[in-house]
């Protein structure tokens, strides 16, 4: 799927796509960790996506309770991935670039299944 695009747009894409789900998981650990936690792996992401939540400041609503600005950041670079990349690169149908990050993920993850499954067999 990937060779269908320039090497630019996926490194693109990858970077959105990280960013993305760093805030994503910034989000999910806000649910069980407080942001002044010592654990580090949270101190990683909650030092990481910092910038971005100052830089988002102004658009974010402030009726949104803390923990949901992340994930409210996150929806943006989700927008652009499904909707912005796609236009930008003169497609006429949206979602036409629809996520290379996740499908190698995915793609990787089944080959990994399925070679723990042909070891047990």
């Amino acid at each position: 799927m990937t060779e269908a695009f320039p090497v630019w747009v996926i490194a693109i894409d990858y970077i959105l796509g990280a960013t993305m789900w760093t805030l994503i998981g910034r989000f999910g650990m806000s649910i069980f960790l407080r942001e002044d936690t010592h654990f580090f792996f949270a101190r990683f992401f909650i030092r990481i996506t910092n910038p971005l939540v100052k830089l988002f400041s102004p658009i974010t609503p402030n009726f949104l309770i803390r923990p949901l600005v992340p994930l409210y950041i996150a929806w943006f670079f989700y927008m652009i991935r499904f909707y912005l990349m796609p236009w930008l690169m003169g497609y006429s149908v949206m979602g036409m670039l629809s996520f290379p990050l996740e499908t190698e993920f995915s793609l990787g993850l089944a080959s990994l299944i399925e070679s723990i499954l042909k070891v047990f067999q």
